[in-house]
């Protein structure tokens, strides 16, 4: 794709990264047959090509946002199902960061939309905050029907009939490895997930300890700065991401660090990219060596190796493995879970079409709800098309997201691991066995 950034313009390191991803573009279209919203609204300008095309033109013109180009930016999920499928190598995740940046810093957007993206920002990342929004969420549940805007009834909708209560587990300390010691890891504990399911963080401990592995929680842990990120606000973003690699590296202080573990496939494509994100930073050094260390969890369980099944724990029940986007797109990660869950024998199904999105991707449900509720309906078909007993993803947003639309019992693959290997049953589990 031909640009034509004056020399001035380039003068900026993000416009000119931006130029040079523009570039790699040859307008193939073959992303367009892989994005999630243009296969729901067939529109050119809500496919990848079609929003590179508006990013340039907006770009290059160095002109503020227009509401044309901001309704179309906002409707992409971020997937990255397009970086997949593109044979060109085009970043786009990295050009819709910089579009999503400049059209927070241009475009005034109306009062009930400044004031929702506040709501979720100042809500989303503080466990003890969100915690009591779903409190709240639940109780005016009966009268979603009321509320003026269909993304307030959204967020209704989507808060858990029960809030778990808080794990201790989640403190800053130390679990020992069982037997030898063969990997010291810390863990990435995320924010949302604390809130929405602590069954999550408790299996992937016990897991790793299993497994030979020095667990370390990190110190008044909190966001990774992800949720802000995604939705423009690169300032709060990056100091989010700042405290997290100050107190994940604070781990190094009791030993060498084999890697930081992450259970969140969001975050973890984050946190993956922190060394872009921090490029030409005094904290350029420290965010590479985060970003090096960070693993997903079942990418680390795949090279080091699972504890022996106990039993016949699992043994031929039927798993539908849901793949999210932020971990076979963002990380490329797609046969280590399955191949993970096969080993301790589940039966592990693929549905149809698994590279599309079920909608979720991080607050897109809450801003996009139309949308998002068309990409969830047709996920969960393809879920339930395999007739499976239990689904199983590595990311909680998609948990909630596919279990807000079927009665398909939704656990995390790490639950699953955790089960096989000695630990309790997963409670989402317990209907479908007779001594529950």
């Amino acid at each position: 794709m031909q640009t034509h950034f004056s020399p001035e313009q380039l003068t900026d390191p993000l416009t000119a990264r931006s130029n040079k991803i523009l570039r790699t573009c040859v307008h193939c279209g073959f992303c367009t047959a892989t994005c999630p919203t243009y296969q729901v609204l067939g529109d050119e300008l809500d496919s990848p090509r079609g929003r590179i095309y508006l990013i340039k033109d907006m770009l290059e013109a160095g002109r503020p946002a227009d509401a044309k180009t901001v309704k179309h930016i906002d409707r992409c999920l971020g997937c990255l199902s397009c970086m997949t499928t593109c044979p060109s190598g085009v970043h786009y995740g990295h050009l819709l960061e910089h579009a999503r940046e400049h059209i927070e810093a241009t475009y005034r957007r109306p009062f009930t939309d400044r004031a929702l993206r506040g709501v979720l920002k100042f809500v989303l990342p503080h466990p003890t905050r969100f915690r009591l929004a779903l409190l709240g969420a639940k109780i005016a549940r009966p009268f979603a029907r009321l509320m003026p805007d269909k993304r307030l009834r959204a967020m209704l909708s989507m808060a858990p009939a029960s809030i778990p209560p808080v794990s201790r587990n989640d403190d800053g300390q130390t679990f020992p490895a069982h037997g030898p010691c063969r990997a010291r890891v810390v863990l990435m504990i995320g924010c949302a997930q604390r809130a929405l399911n602590t069954d999550i963080n408790d299996a992937t401990i016990r897991l790793l300890q299993r497994a030979g592995v020095e667990v370390v929680i990190p110190q008044a842990f909190g966001c990774c700065g992800a949720l802000t990120l995604h939705m423009g606000d690169e300032a709060d973003g990056k100091t989010r991401a700042r405290d997290s690699i100050r107190r994940l590296l604070a781990a190094e202080e009791g030993g060498a660090l084999d890697a930081v573990i992450i259970n969140t496939s969001g975050c973890g494509t984050t946190i993956k990219d922190y060394g872009h994100l921090f490029a030409g930073d005094p904290m350029e050094a420290e965010a590479r060596r985060v970003a090096g260390l960070a693993r997903d969890v079942t990418e680390f369980l795949a090279s080091l190796g699972l504890p022996e099944r106990v039993g016949d724990r699992g043994a031929g029940m039927r798993v539908a493995y849901h793949s999210a986007c932020s971990l076979q797109h963002g990380q490329q990660i797609r046969s280590a879970p399955k191949d993970l869950l096969a080993g301790m024998g589940f039966k592990v199904l693929e549905p149809t079409d698994p590279h599309l999105c079920c909608g979720s991707a991080g607050t897109y449900n809450l801003l996009q709800p139309e949308l998002s509720s068309e990409l969830k309906a047709r996920k969960v078909a393809t879920l339930e098309a395999t007739a499976p007993q239990m689904i199983a993803a590595g990311n909680v947003g998609c948990m909630m997201q596919i279990g807000g639309g079927t009665s398909v019992p939704v656990v995390h693959t790490v639950e699953l691991l955790d089960w096989a290997t000695g630990g309790p049953r997963p409670a989402a589990l317990a209907d479908l066995f007779t001594d529950a």
